[in-house]
């Protein structure tokens, strides 16, 4: 057998769920803007780039695959370097912090053929 519910009751429920709902939208999009943060998005877009030359470079005999070994070890150091940056900017790097990347960056861009 069903129970009624007091219209007081009922309305601070649906507050309640209001309430969660709203949490987990801010949730979602505190997580999509994090990853789509144009900083971040920049400095992984090189590093996603710098990946494909290796890798293009090993195939066609321009680097040795120690070589590569070596430059895709920089590049993961670097992507480490840029989590640790942005965890502790609430999901985002500073625009000194991605100035530091790119440089690392670059040092790594010049070994690469």
């Amino acid at each position: 057998m069903f129970k009624f519910m007091s219209p007081g009751r009922a309305c601070a429920l649906a507050v309640a769920g209001a309430f969660a709902a709203s949490i987990s939208a801010g949730a979602l999009a505190a997580t999509k803007w994090e990853k789509e943060h144009p900083r971040r998005a920049e400095v992984n877009g090189r590093l996603a780039h710098q990946d494909k030359r290796i890798n293009k470079d090993v195939k066609e005999g321009k680097l040795t695959p120690a070589q590569a070994h070596q430059l895709h070890k920089e590049d993961r150091q670097i992507r480490h370097e840029e989590r640790a940056m942005a965890s502790q900017n609430g999901g985002h790097i500073t625009k000194q912090e991605q100035r530091v990347l790119n440089r690392q960056e670059n040092a790594v861009s010049k070994q690469i053929p």
